[in-house]
């Protein structure tokens, strides 16, 4: 049995798309690695402060979308296979799961859009409570640690400060700020509060697109292979 006219180019549009499918997922996959080790966000989230981890929120959307990606060539192989042997049975479980990813590919992003400014959220608490403590007047360790994260905030983001900085911190931002040229210096530093908005707000919206092209590719994908479903059940042996 075999398909032809309109149902044989459904096929071969079928193959196409998951072809396409296959190499997001491969891209996606890539730019989710590239993320997690990404030197500025990792020289970030691998800070420690009296015990405790920096935030690690980032990481947990980065995972999801390694996941995806490896799913994604997997099942994009599958409905290459399916279409090019028009198996129902190849078809229908191709089907299924990207039935099933789709509705992950939503929650997910149900889940990220109510949760898009937490991240920079615990990232801010994280910097001020070490930006407390570097102001100490009293020398401790616990103020020598602070000082030290601080300057990997500094040194990472460019930035100085959260912008509406206390005397005591004017006093010690020589120190803990990056070093500048003569005409940088005569230019207000940044505030680190909003340099980490930017920083989460641009990696997100890097998810976010990635997220919103893959359901497009998967909403035709889904169309086709119910029609060719139908046309292979319908199709009379070709002679």
């Amino acid at each position: 049995m075999t398909v032809v006219g309109c149902t044989k180019c459904v096929k071969f549009m079928l193959f196409f798309f998951n072809f396409v499918f296959w190499l997001a997922g491969g891209v996606i996959l890539g730019v989710a690695l590239w993320l997690r080790h990404d030197n500025q966000t990792s020289s970030l989230l691998m800070q420690q402060f009296e015990g405790q981890q920096a935030p690690n929120t980032f990481y947990i959307s980065v995972y999801i979308l390694i996941a995806v990606g490896a799913v994604m060539m997997f099942v994009g192989f599958l409905g290459c296979y399916g279409a090019i042997q028009e198996s129902q049975c190849l078809l229908g479980t191709f089907f299924f799961m990207l039935v099933c990813l789709f509705a992950c590919e939503v929650a997910a992003g149900i889940w990220g859009f109510s949760n898009r400014d937490t991240i920079s959220k615990e990232m801010i608490n994280f910097y001020d409570v070490a930006y407390i403590k570097s102001v100490d007047v009293v020398d401790s360790p616990t103020k020598t640690a602070a000082i030290k994260v601080l300057e990997v905030f500094h040194e990472t983001l460019d930035c100085c400060g959260k912008g509406d900085d206390s005397p005591l911190f004017k006093q010690v931002a020589g120190a803990l700020c990056p070093k500048k040229t003569l005409d940088d210096a005569l230019l207000k530093p940044q505030s680190c509060h909003l340099k980490l908005k930017e920083l989460f707000a641009e990696k997100l919206c890097l998810i976010g697109l990635a997220a919103l092209v893959v359901a497009v590719i998967m909403i035709f994908e889904m169309i086709f292979t119910m029609v060719l479903c139908c046309g292979i059940r319908n199709a009379t042996p070709v002679y």
